[in-house]
């Protein structure tokens, strides 16, 4: 058993999703605090240790499907790289370590992260078949980060944000339900069962509406008065230009380039995502701080 096949099946490539656990530093203006950024980066630490756990349940329980993919069958499980008992003792040790290390720091917050394993082992064996509700599981999970976020940090949440992550990373997981739906026409093969319960013309529709949604929610966040007030600016309208771009942006690749099956991927490789997102914090820090 090779190191980097461990490395490939904990899929720390992922743990990019698990930076929203900052964003209520981020956006209280505490993200220069020492102690609340050393409570928000141990349980960065933790939840990615428990999401490898995860994702090693999700690949051993879709070994079989994932043979047929065909990137998926590259994953050190389906491509025989890696056993299902070495597997099952890589998910025992990181899931055991990553839920003691979140216990350590709060026990609300090791709630919140079970609730998300149950959550997504009931996703793994059995929802992750019903259409609509799968997308919506995977965006609640970005939610949970951003609670966990805020106990570890003990910052209030606004509920903008909450509504927006939860839009953003539903627009999000549309849009690989649309890349799995396009292998289907390709190759004829059914990456997900789910995908009887997508086509393009309902995809490309939900797409759209969350795009639309998730840039008139932020641009509604950043002019209310509340946030107006809590920030003392009458600026922060200016960052939805980036929200705009990168929206736009993310539909273009996946409408023309056709590949949006992986967002990690696709915001570690697009420089013009990376730029976007580069200008929109780069932007809100300046106002802010």
């Amino acid at each position: 058993m090779k190191t980097s096949s461990i490395i490939k099946l904990m899929r720390p490539h992922q743990y990019i999703k698990n930076l929203f656990i900052f964003l209520p530093l981020f956006f209280a203006m505490k993200i220069t605090n020492v102690a609340l950024l050393s409570n928000a980066f141990i349980a960065f630490i933790a939840f990615s240790l428990t999401a490898s756990a995860v994702y090693t349940l999700n690949d051993y329980h879709d070994i079989e499907e994932d043979r047929q993919h065909p990137k998926k069958k590259n994953r050190p499980l389906a491509s025989g790289d890696i056993s299902k008992p070495q597997a099952i003792v890589i998910m025992a040790v990181s899931g055991t370590v990553g839920f003691a290390l979140m216990a350590s720091l709060s026990l609300k917050a090791a709630g919140i992260l079970l609730a998300y394993v149950v959550m997504n082992i009931a996703y793994s064996f059995s929802l992750k078949h019903i259409s609509i509700v799968d997308v919506n599981i995977i965006a609640i999970g970005f939610v949970l980060r951003l609670f966990i976020g805020s106990v570890v940090t003990d910052i209030h949440l606004s509920k903008w944000i909450i509504i927006m992550t939860f839009l953003l990373a539903l627009f999000m997981a549309l849009a690989k339900r649309r890349d799995d739906v396009l292998i289907y026409l390709d190759t004829g093969k059914k990456m997900r069962k789910v995908i009887d319960g997508y086509n393009l013309q309902f995809l490309d529709t939900a797409m759209a509406i969350m795009a639309s949604v998730v840039i008139v929610a932020y641009t509604i966040y950043t002019t209310s008065p509340e946030v107006v007030d809590r920030f003392h600016s009458d600026y922060l309208y200016l960052t939805s230009f980036f929200v705009i771009l990168g929206v736009m942006r993310y539909l273009k690749i996946a409408f023309v380039h056709k590949n949006s099956g992986s967002p990690t991927r696709l915001v570690a490789t697009d420089l013009f995502m990376q730029l976007v997102l580069l200008g929109w914090v780069l932007t809100f820090a300046w106002i802010l701080y």
